[in-house]
């Protein structure tokens, strides 16, 4: 199937809720919660495979991804999260080959990269929501199965002679584990090189109480105290969390847009293609109107809350970009409204952070924007008249490939001015930890001193030119000329080399688990997907199941 043949069917809509599940389903007890796995074997979310043996394709983690959002604001007394199987001796058997088989190698890129910051979004609540997770793999647990398994803090393996867990892409398919599984096994896991090299070229995987001693689960069960085990693990977890036993929880509405041909329009944010150029400008839009003052008016509103609504829009919209309109590869960032009223509300989050829904705010935000920063579009910044990059906003500016700044000499009081405030220092990390200030400075101290010194305080285009907050300030008698060149510029060359150039330079010096996901993914999964060991008409992926053999061309490249 090509690329043109996939987005030019239906577009895939990420939204969705409990009522329209056909793959999770979430029950509440007390402190802890289950996320149940019982896919549906006919609903793919595209024709032409079943998922059988539960597994997945990009339908069952636009569930996940929904449904760890709802645990995370709509039931703020969970504590620990139990994530397991409601089939009979089969845990996950991981993303579904046959949809692989059949997909172009940009949907197959897409899915990975959606499904990895699925994953990543469970160690991120864990890390910063108090949020625990634990696996209980009650079957046989494949590929990306384990591979969702491994994001849970802990893993207990059911111990019934047959249940294991396995990553076979490589024997099997001719790939790699493309969620992370590699990457885990040894740097979060730190199962030995040489074992991981056994695990990792096996088709049968490893079970009982090897998988213990090899650091692949953490504890194994019989099946008669399997279920009690489970539970008072997740009970001992759910002990270490700081989440609210008696807060009302914040019903996550439906994030309503309006699309047309060449656009969504949100609330709070507008986007317009435009195709010819290959551009995409997303205008995130100030606060307006009333807002909340305090932690009442805050829990008031709830999902219409300012902040939150922004990066549920924001997220909605880089996740159909980068679905639905593989054409666009340049987005164009800008802002519009009153720059006080961003720093209001920034000003709120602050005050409140420890709150637990002001923290899931933040977390919201924060893992939006991360989408920007892996996303394999090209970002330039347009602070132009009008513009509001102020608090958060000016993370927009930081997290582009270009910022352009408009100079206005003649008209000072009509110049756009850059406000930085704390969350320019670390509230919204990058996944490398960094904040986009330190990675734009590789943590150097003048610079960062420079910025600290400027916080709260307008900044011109001169002086944002000085201090290296932005790339270039053209005035009102080049603005147009400057920004027509560069977009045509970028839209001449290969989105291929774009993409590993724009994946280099934006995590330039500081690497962690989750840059290396998405490096190996990029690149060498990227790679191995095109192969014709994979992917050929004798690739491994090609002919699984039709019980041919693969054919490998043997050399080494």
């Amino acid at each position: 199937m090509s690329d043109t043949a996939q987005t030019t069917g239906p577009a895939v809509d990420y939204r969705t809720d409990p009522t329209q599940y056909r793959h999770w389903s979430i029950s509440v007890e007390g402190p802890v919660a289950r996320l149940s796995l019982d896919i549906a074997e006919d609903g793919g979310i595209r024709p032409g495979y079943k998922l059988k043996l539960n597994s997945y394709d990009l339908g069952v983690d636009i569930e996940l991804n929904d449904a760890l959002n709802r645990i995370r604001f709509e039931h703020p007394q969970v504590r620990s999260v139990i994530v397991t199987s409601a089939k009979d001796r089969i845990f996950c058997s991981g993303a579904n080959i046959f949809m692989l088989g059949v997909s172009s190698h940009a949907w197959k890129v897409n899915f990975c990269k959606f499904t990895n910051e699925t994953r990543n979004g469970i160690e991120d609540s864990s890390k910063h929501s108090g949020l625990k997770f634990l696996a209980a793999v009650n079957g046989a647990c494949a590929g990306g199965g384990y591979e969702l398994a491994l994001a849970c803090d802990e893993i207990m393996l059911v111990d019934d002679r047959s249940s294991s867990v396995s990553l076979p892409e490589v024997p099997l398919l001719g790939v790699l584990p493309g969620t992370g599984g590699l990457t885990r096994v040894t740097d979060k896991r730190h199962v030995r090189h040489d074992l991981a090299d056994i695990f990792c070229t096996s088709v049968e995987g490893v079970r009982g109480q090897r998988a213990v001693e090899w650091r692949l689960v953490d504890a194994i069960a019989k099946p008669a105290q399997f279920a009690a085990a489970v539970q008072e693990r997740a009970l001992k977890l759910a002990e270490g969390s700081d989440r609210p036993a008696d807060a009302k929880g914040v019903a996550l509405t439906r994030i309503e847009r309006e699309d047309s041909a060449d656009g969504l329009r949100y609330a709070h944010l507008d986007v317009a293609i435009d195709r010819a150029k290959r551009t995409a400008t997303l205008t995130l839009k100030a606060p307006q109107g009333a807002q909340p003052t305090d932690i009442a008016g805050i829990e008031a509103a709830g999902a219409a809350w300012w902040p939150l609504a922004l990066a549920r829009q924001l997220d909605d919209a880089i996740l159909h970009l980068r679905t639905n309109e593989l054409d666009i590869g340049t987005w164009l960032l800008k802002t519009r409204g009153d720059a006080q009223a961003v720093l209001a509300a920034d000003a709120l989050l602050l005050a409140h952070q420890d709150h637990w829904f002001v923290r899931e705010t933040l977390g919201a935000l924060r893992r939006s924007f991360a989408r920007l920063d892996v996303s394999s579009r090209s970002l330039f910044a347009l602070v132009d008249e009008g513009s509001c990059f102020a608090g958060l906003f000016a993370e927009l500016a930081f997290a582009a490939d270009r910022t352009y700044m408009l100079a206005l000499p003649d008209a000072p009081e009509k110049a756009p001015k850059l406000v930085l405030d704390e969350f320019s220092f670390g509230l919204l990390p990058m996944v490398n930890g960094q904040s986009r200030l330190q990675r734009r400075f590789y943590e150097e101290t003048a610079p960062m001193e420079a910025a600290r010194a400027a916080a709260g305080k307008p900044v011109d285009a001169d002086e944002a030119v000085k201090l290296g907050l932005v790339t270039m300030a053209p005035d009102d008698i080049d603005w147009d000329d400057e920004l027509r060149i560069a977009i045509e510029e970028r839209a001449a060359m290969s989105p291929d080399a774009l993409t590993g150039l724009e994946a280099n330079l934006r995590f330039a010096s500081q690497e962690n688990m989750f840059t290396r996901i998405f490096g190996r993914l990029t690149a060498w999964q990227n790679w191995i997907f095109q192969r014709p060991n994979a992917v050929g008409d004798k690739g491994a992926l090609k002919v699984y199941g039709t019980g041919q053999k693969a054919g490998f061309d043997l050399n080494r490249v």
